[in-house]
């Protein structure tokens, strides 16, 4: 989880300074490839070259979709969001902490330092 799925290079920590998660693919892909992308002219997520979203609603039906497919990296996205608040979700830290426990058991380490 903390290498870059383009270039292959470690993410340095703290991991949401140096990468960019895209709700598109949940991939987080680290600032070089993302300032490499654009400065060949390419707005769309480098790494499944799908156009921005320009509202919540857009991203959350994408995500929705990856976490109806067991993603492990989508549902915990869906944790942080409704435990922050974000995308247009109300805060629901139970509703976070139940998404935290799925990605848990479907192998995201990430989920299990969230709980």
């Amino acid at each position: 989880e903390d290498f870059c799925p383009i270039c292959t290079l470690p993410i340095p920590f703290p991991l949401n300074q140096h990468s960019v998660l895209e709700a598109c693919c949940t991939k987080k892909i680290c600032n070089g490839c993302v300032l490499a992308a654009t400065k060949r002219g390419m707005f769309d997520c480098a790494f499944c070259r799908t156009p921005p979203s320009n509202n919540d609603a857009c991203d959350l039906a994408t995500i929705r979709a990856r976490v109806a497919k067991k993603d492990p990296a989508a549902i915990l996205f869906l944790g942080q969001n409704y435990f922050f608040g974000q995308r247009g979700l109300q805060k629901d830290t139970r509703r976070a902490v139940k998404l935290w426990e799925e990605a848990a058991e479907l192998g995201s380490i990430q989920a299990l330092y969230n709980l």
